[in-house]
């Protein structure tokens, strides 16, 4: 069962119903959207993705997924599971526009990388990241991550894979 966290200014816990329409608005924010997975996706499909939270990940307690929040307001997403794109766990995370600039990017991720070490006993935390996505490649510098190699995508992007090992 995905534990809650606590960092300086966040909290992260297990998503609840009433999480719904905030969790949709961040993935449908197209300044978040454009960095994950294939980019925007139609609503339907991530309200399709929000109650896969609770009758896939959850039920069958596949990996940990939290909503996050300062002050007790949403303001973002994160994960951490394993994948086959990087053959290891994968950290993920998400953050709404009002959240960004505050050093809220590198406090959650180091969270995340603490409890991958930590708690899931792992010695390696990987992360993809988009190559135009600056902003997180050097929050992810900044925390040790190094770069491994580069996925040329379908699109004719390039996705960065690094990775921080314990």
């Amino acid at each position: 069962m995905t534990p809650t966290l606590h960092t300086e200014r966040l909290v992260l816990e297990p998503y609840v119903p009433e999480d719904e329409d905030s969790f949709v608005a961040l993935f449908q924010d197209a300044r978040v959207s454009r960095y994950m997975g294939d980019g925007p996706s139609p609503e339907a499909d991530d309200r399709a993705l929000f109650g896969r939270i609770f009758t896939k990940v959850y039920a069958q307690d596949l990996f940990e997924v939290w909503a996050v929040r300062r002050g007790g307001e949403y303001v973002g997403h994160a994960e951490i599971k394993r994948t086959e794109t990087v053959g290891g766990h994968e950290l993920i995370y998400a953050l709404a526009p009002t959240a960004w600039g505050s050093g809220l990017g590198t406090e959650l991720a180091r969270a995340i990388v603490a409890y991958g070490f930590e708690t899931l006993g792992l010695t390696e935390v990987f992360a993809t990241v988009a190559a135009g996505n600056v902003v997180s490649l050097a929050v992810l510098e900044k925390l040790g991550f190094r770069h491994v190699r580069d996925i040329e995508e379908d699109d004719g992007g390039t996705t960065r894979v690094l990775v921080r090992s314990l």
